[in-house]
């Protein structure tokens, strides 16, 4: 009982001291006692795994990757909001809304935060799930991700039976700022602006990858609720803010229109002080009965409007076009300007994001060109001004070769970005290490990201293959910063150790687009030898079940590249296994198209166990329950997706019914 206790006492501290830390900007402890309570509650929760519950603070993150977010068809419909650009469009707003009422209106007037919309449901008091807007009426389930917002409380305050909020996830610029010298660091493009990068953080299937983005949100309205009233939305607001919410910062209510329009010049005026971007301010009426009375459309309500600032622009020249790598293989045009001072700093480069953007805007070297800053931070080119153009303008066109390396640039069709296909691009060079040492492929353990950029920098390595002939170069291993006698024989005999991975560990590791891990154990059971595949056709590879056609051309056109050839060559030299031990004479589908969800705390099997063995029936697995779902497999403590079996009548699987659905089977 006394583990217990302390557990309960543990959540129920860090739940608070997290309230005043993110909802209240008022921290009561500094970060090192909040991380000692936290270690602690992770080590009595490792004693105890059957006391873990999903709003328990260590819960944030969820494990596995998701394999696609799921559909959402909103209770209530989550609308936009009708734009205006003057302020004479806003007296008129303000006139229409007096004739529709007949009396005084007192209006909120709130920060317009540029991020992306999301809404957030509460069952008695937990948080069970969160999705995007999406169209407004159907969005993504995208519930891991926002768990790991610290500002979403995943327990209120106060328990309520049924409580939908609605919010803007944004990343601060600070956060943001730190994100692009990550980027800039490792040869990743960088983001545009503060919005797509919380966007494209939302979106990620990872949500490992979605909690380093620090992202953050602001609730700002109450889209429906079960056991409380309120007659004006502010008070709604103010409600929200003491069940645990972080509420829209400093809203104000105004009776005057001109006292309004004040606000939101006073807005204007310090936004770039602000911490966080914004687009403008929204103008919502307070009482609750007359937005009633005035409705809404099929898309907008008619008691709000978001009067939106005009972007600062600047005109210069482009002198050049330059071409980045990324990390990735993704090549960016940027356009080298003609300096300029903008918002503060002198802009000399600006993204042109692909030849789809040059093509759209008609861009050419030498034009003379409006540029802005995104979200007030990444420069961009907004038009050209074609009145200027003397006819001496260059048309810019994408190279067929990489800048870099050499190798051969594809374009897939239907996508608008052109990628390197070279396997030992210096541009990707550290981001492959990463992933040819990572878990699910090579698992070459204490070859972490630090420990790759340290043998880039020091010249030890320049491509995967030279991982393994470290073995005579220990004494430069072992003097580099960090490194000793034992943790350089670790690394090397855990290089070793790899040599024997079966080919589909290989072959994921190379990280060939479109081929993902279960890709990869296809093409193990499907060839076997590397060999076998790499001389196998286009229509051989289409044959295998699941393989699509950008997977064969991918594929073929990787093994084509004369980088991954040598690559090859060399890891052979070297003794990596070239041969498969996963081919299967006759195949068990007794799971074929059947979708599995994983839940709670199984005894018998780990998940990546469990996992295995349903794929190698034939069956998939899921991280979210949704009506492809097929079975739940639930452990102890399961949580919400085990209720949401039950409300979509899925069948339900304990560990015993699944042992019996194997068999004698084990990984």
């Amino acid at each position: 009982m006394e583990i217990e206790k302390r557990i309960k006492s543990l959540r129920e501290l860090l739940n608070y001291h997290s309230y005043k830390y993110y909802a209240q900007d008022s921290p009561e402890i500094d970060d090192s006692e909040y991380d000692a309570f936290y270690r602690e509650l992770e080590k009595l929760e490792s004693k105890r795994p059957d006391l873990i519950t999903p709003d328990s603070p260590t819960q944030r993150v969820g494990e596995k990757p998701l394999e696609w977010f799921d559909k959402v068809t909103h209770a209530i419909q989550m609308q936009s909001l009708t734009d205006v650009f003057s302020e004479g469009e806003l007296l008129d707003f303000d006139r229409k809304i007096r004739e529709g009422v007949g009396t005084d209106v007192e209006y909120v007037v709130e920060k317009k935060i540029d991020g992306l919309s999301v809404s957030l449901i509460y069952k008695d008091g937990a948080f069970i799930r969160g999705a995007t807007r999406g169209d407004g009426f159907i969005g993504e389930d995208v519930t891991q991700n926002l768990r790991t917002i610290r500002s979403i409380p995943l327990r209120l305050r106060s328990a309520l039976p049924l409580l939908e909020v609605r919010g803007e996830v944004y990343i601060s610029k600070k956060n943001f700022a730190k994100i692009n010298e990550g980027q800039k660091a490792t040869g990743q493009p960088l983001f545009a602006n503060p919005r797509n990068a919380a966007a494209g953080s939302l979106r990620q299937l990872d949500p490992k990858v979605a909690s380093l983005r620090n992202l953050d949100i602001f609730i700002f309205n109450i889209q429906r609720i079960e056991g409380k009233s309120f007659e004006r939305h502010s008070d709604g607001l103010k409600y929200l803010s003491g069940l645990g919410f972080r509420v829209s910062p400093d809203y104000k209510t105004y009776n005057d229109i001109k006292k309004v329009l004040k606000e939101i010049r006073d807005i204007d005026k310090t936004r770039e002080d602000m911490d966080f971007e914004i687009d403008g301010a929204v103008i919502k009426v307070n009482n609750l009965n007359l937005r009633n009375i005035l409705g809404s459309t099929s898309r907008v309500p008619k008691w709000a409007v978001a009067y939106k600032y005009p972007a600062k622009e600047k005109e210069t020249v482009i002198h050049n076009i330059e071409i980045n790598v990324g990390r990735t293989g993704v090549l960016t045009p940027i356009a080298v300007l003609e300096p300029v001072t903008l918002a503060g700093s002198v802009v000399q480069r600006a993204s042109l994001h692909n030849m789809d953007y040059i093509h759209e805007k008609d861009i050419k070297i030498g034009d003379t060109i409006y540029i802005r800053k995104a979200g007030e931070i990444i420069p961009e080119v907004i038009k050209v001004n074609f009145k200027k153009r003397t006819g001496d303008e260059i048309r810019f066109e994408m190279p067929n070769k990489c800048p870099i390396c050499g190798s051969d640039i594809v374009r897939e069709g239907g996508e608008a970005a052109h990628r390197c296909t070279g396997i030992e691009c210096p541009a990707k060079t550290y981001q492959n290490i990463i992933h040819f040492a990572s878990r699910n492929a090579m698992n070459i353990e204490g070859l972490g990201p630090a420990t790759a950029k340290m043998l880039l920098e020091e010249g030890l390595i320049k491509g995967i293959s030279d991982l393994y002939y470290l073995s005579h170069k220990r004494d430069a291993l072992v003097n580099m910063e960090g490194m000793g006698e034992k943790s350089v024989d670790n690394l090397l005999a855990s290089i070793e150790k790899s040599k024997n991975n079966n080919i589909d560990r290989l072959i994921f590791g190379f990280g060939i687009r479109h081929i993902g891990l279960r890709a990869s154990r296809l093409l193990s059971k499907n060839f076997d030898s590397l060999d076998d595949l790499i001389e196998a056709s286009l229509e051989e590879i289409g044959e295998i079940p699941e393989f699509g056609e950008k997977m064969a051309e991918s594929l073929v056109i990787f093994f084509a590249q004369e980088q991954t050839k040598s690559t090859i060559e060399n890891l052979k030299l070297a003794g990596v296994n070239m041969v498969s031990t996963a081919k299967e004479i006759k195949t068990d589908e007794r799971f074929k198209d059947k979708v599995f969800v994983l839940t709670g705390a199984l005894e018998g099997f780990t998940r990546d166990e469990a996992t295995k063995i349903i794929e190698k029936f034939g069956g998939k697995t899921s991280g979210s329950v949704s009506k492809r779902t097929n079975y739940v497999l639930a452990g102890n403590n399961a949580g919400g997706k085990l209720q949401k079996a039950v409300d979509l009548k899925i069948e339900i699987v304990d560990e015993e019914m699944f042992r019996n659905m194997i068999g004698t089977e084990t990984v």
